[in-house]
């Protein structure tokens, strides 16, 4: 029997930017993340450059006659419902560029590369002020700081030299614009969007990374991707912003230079889901055979486990309702979903800050027998007083879960596998397991088990 085909129609996104042979930018990058975004990839090739992680080789022009030959190409046969831009090397071609872009009854992000992340120049200063044409074409331009100074004058040293960047370059006919912020120092990273109706700004943790190769190109594609879904322009940024956050904390390591950020991050993660729901399964049938009722606090039992770039509780798969003791043993209250933890999956998430392969955890009672079983053990082990912590601390659990974190990772030699907190005021103390593993998790929980009995 001849089977009914079902297609789909996915928003079409059009780059027009550089290739890069390395991979982790230009042309490359942008499909990446526009097809994990739920995109199709369309492309007209600017110039081909010789590049890897440490740098850039060589760079050679396409004529703009076949620039304009690509893009006719795609805009004569798709719906394209976005734009982005990224390397474009010379007046003639942002000029070309610019006019494409008028064409198009789409929404259109003008990333102005002008630099690549290795320090290459990648934009003749002649082209320079060819941008000023097309920005006003575009819906959204994503300079970094150095090239918001290149297009404004302005040095950025701080957040409010980026306000004043951007503000200037709304006023000079920019519809939005997105002043990125990774290159101003500090322990956040602050992006500014500005608009005629105001400034938004959007911080977020700095990753301790040099592997930003790409980040500028994935962060514009996102957006033109989620702008061609329909969303909002404030959203589509955020969307973006906090992809791109993931992706430069859980990047590619390839490459004898630094690395690239991860276009397929969500797409890898999402993958991930349905494998580490059937792993904390696993993990729940194990300890309910092995009877762990001596670990099983009052509070009762939960297995957690983190997709591998988890970022949320959202992102980590628990026992809903808990494990708790029976007549003849313990049992699950209920089934394995995402979002089911709160308190042992933001203790994961805040320990992965220390050790990011721990992906598994779980909790059990804490008192002076597990004290001395966990003494007996050669097991590295944290804790955290209650007692000492913050008032302001005290009044959000998600900042409790970071503190105890802190306090057991920070000044110790290797990660601990397990943390205790001996409790406070209508807190019952409880230890917390960590593995990398499903079976790491097991084996620690049954050893512990083995030395309390």
């Amino acid at each position: 029997m001849t089977r009914q085909q079902a297609p789909v129609t996915p928003p079409v996104v059009l780059t027009i930017a550089g290739s890069d042979s390395g991979g982790g930018a230009g042309i490359q990058a942008d499909l990446k993340t526009i097809e994990a975004g739920g995109g199709f990839g369309t492309s007209a090739i600017t110039s081909v450059t010789a590049q890897h992680t440490r740098g850039v080789e060589s760079t050679h022009l396409l004529p703009p006659t076949e620039i304009e030959a690509q893009c006719d190409a795609v805009t004569g046969d798709f719906d394209v419902a976005a734009v982005k831009t990224g390397m474009l090397a010379t007046s003639e071609i942002v000029e070309l560029v610019t006019e494409q872009v008028a064409d198009l009854a789409a929404p259109a992000v003008v990333d102005p590369v002008m630099v690549a992340t290795s320090g290459d120049r990648l934009l003749d200063e002649g082209a320079e002020a060819a941008y000023e044409a097309l920005a006003s074409e575009a819906t959204l331009i994503t300079p970094n700081a150095d090239e918001a100074t290149v297009l404004t004058g302005i040095e950025i040293e701080s957040t409010a030299d980026a306000e004043r960047a951007g503000e200037q370059l709304v006023s000079e006919g920019v519809e939005a614009a997105l002043i990125k912020g990774g290159h101003v120092s500090g322990e956040a990273v602050t992006d500014l969007l500005v608009t005629e109706t105001g400034i938004e700004k959007i911080s977020h943790p700095r990753v301790d990374t040099e592997a930003t190769h790409g980040s500028g190109c994935m962060l514009s594609a996102a957006i033109a991707t989620r702008l061609a879904h329909g969303d909002e322009l404030s959203e589509a940024v955020r969307s973006g912003i906090d992809l791109l956050g993931q992706a430069v904390r859980y990047g590619i390591d390839v490459g004898e230079g630094p690395g690239t950020v991860h276009h397929m991050v969500t797409a890898r993660n999402d993958a991930a889901r349905e494998p580490t729901a059937e792993a904390v399964t696993g993990i729940v049938q194990q300890l309910v055979e092995a009877d762990i009722s001596p670990l099983v606090p009052e509070v009762g039992t939960n297995v957690v486990g983190a997709t591998p770039h988890a970022e949320t509780p959202t992102e980590c798969a628990a026992v809903e309702g808990r494990i708790g003791r029976t007549l003849d043993g313990v049992a699950p209250t209920g089934g394995v979903r995402f979002g089911a933890s709160s308190h042992v999956a933001r203790f994961l998430l805040a320990a992965r800050e220390y050790e990011p392969a721990f992906r598994f955890a779980l909790n059990c009672r804490f008192d002076d027998d597990i004290q001395t079983a966990l003494d007996s053990l050669d097991w590295a082990v944290g804790s955290y007083d209650r007692g000492n912590e913050p008032d302001p601390v005290k009044s959000e659990a998600e900042r409790t879960m970071q503190w105890g974190a802190t306090q057991a990772f920070e000044h110790v030699d290797e990660p601990p596998v397990a943390v205790f907190d001996r409790g406070d005021h209508g807190k019952e103390p409880i230890t917390k397991i960590l593995a990398t593993d499903p079976a790491t998790l097991v084996d620690r929980t049954t050893t512990l088990l083995d030395a309390v009995a």
